[in-house]
C-alpha cells in the first residue's frame, strides 16, 4: 500500500494539529480536524486556517473529499462546515457522537438539537473501512477522552485525536461528561498494540516542561518507552487514579462552551434568532437566585 502524503497545520491559539491526508496517486485527500478561528472576547469568526488547508490543497492539486472528526472537540470549533460548502466534501465522524449530542442537549437547551447524528454525513462504526482514493481507512474506537473519540489509521500512521500526547506530555483528560479514564487507558493500550514502528499524529501539543519546540508525530514504540502516563508498566488501575487526581486541578478550557455546542452540530451554529442573529449559550451554575436577588 502507497503511503499517503500527510501535511499539518499548526494552530497556535488551540494548540490543534490540523492534518491534510492525500493518496498520491489518485489526488483524493481527507482533512482531519480543521479549525475555525474564533475570537472569543469578539465573539467573532475567521476562516483564515481552512483556506490555509484549501490553499495547498488547489496547490497539490488534491480533490478533497472527507473532513474527518475525531470526536466533538472542547477546545477549538470546527471548520468543517467551510470545508464542505467549498468543495462538497462529506463530514464523519465516529458513531458515538449520539452519545455526546445527549448528554449536551439540555446543558445548552438545544431543543434544536438532534441527537441522531444526522448533523453530520457519516457515523462511523468501530474497525470500519473506506477509501480515499486508493488508500484504506480503518476507524478505531478509542473512547476515554469523550464517549466518541475515534482514531483514524491510514497505512502506518494513525491520526489519535485527543486520546495521547506526546510521550512527554502523556494523556488526554477524562473528567468531561462521558469521560472515563479506564476507557481511556484501554484505548491507549489498543493503539499501543499496533506495530511498534506505527506512527502516532497527534490533535495538539502544548510543549512539555523543558521542550522548546511543538511536536506531533511520535511511534508505538516511543510511547510504550518514555510516555509519562501510561509507558509499558503502568497498570491500569494506577493511572485511572493518576488521571483523576491530574483532573481535579485542570481547568476548564477556554473555549469549552462555544466548541462544544457547534461540535456536537458538525461545526454548524445554533439557528439563527428572530433578529438574525446566531447566539452561542453560556450556562451559569448558581446556588441560590433569591440569595442574588434575581
Amino acid at each position: 500500500m502507497a503511503k499517503p502524503i500527510i501535511k499539518a497545520f499548526f494552530d497556535e491559539p488551540t494548540n490543534t494539529i490540523s492534518y491534510l491526508v492525500a493518496d498520491p496517486a489518485t489526488k483524493e485527500a481527507a482533512v482531519i480536524d480543521p479549525v475555525l478561528d474564533y475570537d472569543h472576547n469578539a465573539g467573532a469568526v475567521d476562516t483564515r486556517s481552512v483556506k490555509a488547508i484549501l490553499r495547498e490543497a488547489e496547490a497539490e492539486g488534491f480533490r478533497i473529499r472527507w473532513v474527518l472528526e475525531t470526536h466533538a472537540h472542547a477546545d477549538h470549533l470546527s471548520g468543517a462546515p467551510y470545508i464542505k460548502a467549498k468543495t462538497g466534501a462529506r463530514i464523519g465522524i465516529g458513531e458515538h457522537i449520539k452519545d455526546v449530542q445527549r448528554i449536551f442537549r439540555p446543558v445548552f437547551n438545544a431543543i434544536d438539537l438532534a441527537t441522531d447524528g444526522s448533523d453530520f454525513d457519516h457515523l462511523f462504526k468501530d474497525d470500519e473501512h473506506f477509501q480515499v482514493g486508493d488508500l484504506d481507512v480503518e476507524v478505531l474506537h478509542t473512547p476515554g477522552h469523550t464517549p466518541a473519540d475515534v482514531s483514524y489509521k491510514i497505512a502506518d500512521a494513525v491520526f489519535v485525536g485527543d486520546t495521547i500526547f506526546m510521550p512527554d506530555y502523556g494523556t488526554a483528560r477524562a473528567d468531561f461528561p462521558g469521560g472515563d479514564a479506564q476507557r481511556l487507558y484501554r484505548s491507549i493500550r489498543r493503539l499501543l498494540a499496533l506495530a511498534p514502528e506505527t506512527r502516532l499524529l497527534m490533535c495538539h501539543d502544548y510543549k512539555a516542561p523543558g521542550r522548546d519546540e511543538y511536536a506531533w508525530e511520535t511511534t508505538v514504540a516511543e510511547q510504550k518507552s518514555k510516555n509519562v502516563h501510561v509507558k509499558e508498566g503502568v497498570a491500569e488501575g494506577d493511572f485511572v487514579r493518576m488521571r483523576a487526581k491530574r483532573d481535579a486541578t485542570l481547568a476548564a478550557p477556554r473555549l469549552l462552551l462555544p466548541s462544544i455546542q457547534v461540535n456536537i452540530r458538525a461545526g454548524k451554529f445554533p439557528p439563527k434568532q428572530s433578529n438574525g442573529v446566531r447566539y452561542l449559550q453560556i450556562p451559569v451554575k448558581m446556588k441560590d437566585d433569591a440569595e442574588l436577588g434575581l
